[in-house]
């Protein structure tokens, strides 16, 4: 388990160096405090083939690289997101403290990372980050600026309510 005292800063995301928010078109950031131990958020943050029954930004998850259900380190997976085919490789995974994919579809590369920390509460702290490249990425971010930010906030409040409703089936 995380020591609760880390702050963040001293565990930061590890960003490829192609992804980096330095280095991209588009960056978001949303964290949320979720009332419920990390190795619950970790097992509905890693069932993948169950985030469109919560998280209706995504849709059609289907595994690449073995049959699922779980994301595991090097997982390679296909998906849609904001209306776009992705097709994506877990590249960072630490069970229930990180994990990070990278995103590959027409006109867009993205990094999406997730970071767990829990809490002396019992809740669990939990940040996620995304950049993105490419043509589509941009005109994306510039039709409706603020779009991938809430959709983000949606996922994360769909995860806080799993986690704490139970574990997944």
């Amino acid at each position: 388990m995380t020591d609760p005292t880390v702050s963040m800063t001293e565990r930061p995301i590890q960003w490829p160096a192609e992804y980096s928010p330095a280095a991209s078109t588009v960056f978001v950031s949303n964290q949320l405090v979720i009332p419920a131990p990390a190795e619950h958020i970790w097992l509905w943050l890693i069932r993948a083939e169950l985030w469109p029954t919560w998280y209706p930004n995504s849709a059609d998850v289907h595994f690449l690289s073995h049959a699922g259900p779980d994301l595991r380190n090097r997982s390679r997976f296909r998906w849609r997101t904001f209306g776009i085919r992705i097709t994506s490789k877990v590249l960072d995974f630490e069970p229930c403290r990180r994990m990070a994919w990278d995103a590959h579809g027409i006109g867009v590369a993205a990094y999406h990372a997730w970071v767990l920390t829990p809490m002396q509460d019992g809740s669990t702290h939990v940040l996620t980050e995304e950049t993105q490249t490419g043509w589509l990425a941009s005109l994306g971010n510039k039709l409706m600026p603020n779009r991938m930010k809430n959709m983000h906030q949606m996922w994360l409040e769909g995860l806080s309510r799993k986690s704490q409703g139970g574990l997944p089936g």
